[in-house]
């Protein structure tokens, strides 16, 4: 065992106790620590739906949140979120059984969102995208009924690189998953902690903890998903050059929008020579007429 009974909670209980782990978790817990700092995403006395789907992704974010919490570093409670949306085969009870031993407050919530997917999307069209449209609206309704501020997702670094080359290929625009927002009613905020996470950690840590990982069958098996595909040119110019998403995930939190071509985001006809432009000072964006 990592550390006494006592000593951490239940969900490190069992832990490996060599160097890399030991080494592993400590990263984790600082970078989750790290960018709920970073981005203000803690307001003390708030309540955070932690939303579970049983992947190792979520796992992590579950075991780091409550290290974080049991250690006294996250002023904030906690509820525990698994929506089942009624995929055939999904394991219903693993998540509630794992929750409940583990001592987790949570909540299992039920709701068909498969049926309605499988009614709408054409036979061999991407799911991923009404799947999680409906998945949304459901987990704002139980933390608005739940009482909490901030819906809580285990989006990891390698998402959020994903889903910026996503746009920029697919979508025309620079964007991606934000790390902290705000939703369009303005009442809830959405959080990423594992936002500068590896998704690899995610994956060694959730393995050597032995966690009953869920796999997602209903968009994991289709083929040829845009995802899939930025994610193996992701992974073959990390093979190339290791440390590369690294680099990429950087310039997310490095933008000169003077160096952009964006009118909105920098005002170019404002510049005059003469004059020097920095990123402390850039030209201000002049009034609409």
């Amino acid at each position: 065992m990592l550390d006494d009974a006592d000593d951490i909670h239940p969900l490190f209980h069992g832990a490996p106790k060599g160097l890399e782990f030991r080494k592993l978790r400590k990263r984790l817990v600082q970078q989750a620590r790290e960018a709920i700092e970073t981005y203000g995403m803690a307001v003390p006395g708030d309540r955070w739906l932690v939303c579970l789907s049983g992947g190792k992704d979520s796992y992590t974010l579950l075991a780091v949140l409550h290290e974080l919490k049991w250690r006294g570093l996250l002023p904030v409670d906690l509820l525990a979120c698994n929506l089942d949306q009624g995929q055939p085969g999904f394991p219903a009870t693993v998540l509630p059984d794992f929750l409940s031993r583990m001592g987790v407050p949570h909540r299992i919530d039920y709701q068909d969102t498969y049926s309605v997917v499988i009614d709408k999307i054409k036979p061999g069209g991407t799911m991923c995208s009404l799947c999680s449209r409906l998945r949304r609206g459901n987990l704002y309704r139980i933390a608005r009924e739940e009482g909490c501020s901030t819906v809580v997702l285990g989006h990891h670094r390698d998402d959020l690189l994903e889903t910026f080359f996503m746009n920029l290929f697919h979508g025309g625009r620079l964007a991606t998953m934000p790390p902290r927002l705000l939703n369009e009613d303005g009442d809830l905020f959405v959080a990423r902690p594992l936002a500068f996470v590896a998704e690899s950690d995610c994956d060694k840590f959730a393995r050597s903890m032995g966690y009953p990982i869920i796999p997602c069958d209903l968009c994991g098996s289709q083929e040829g998903l845009q995802r899939a595909q930025v994610k193996k040119l992701l992974d073959d110019w990390e093979a190339r050059t290791p440390g590369r998403r690294q680099v990429m995930f950087r310039s997310l939190m490095n933008v000169r929008p003077s160096h952009l071509a964006d009118p909105a985001l920098f005002d170019f006809a404002a510049l005059l020579r003469g004059s020097f432009e920095t990123a402390e000072n850039p030209p201000q964006l002049r009034d609409a007429d």
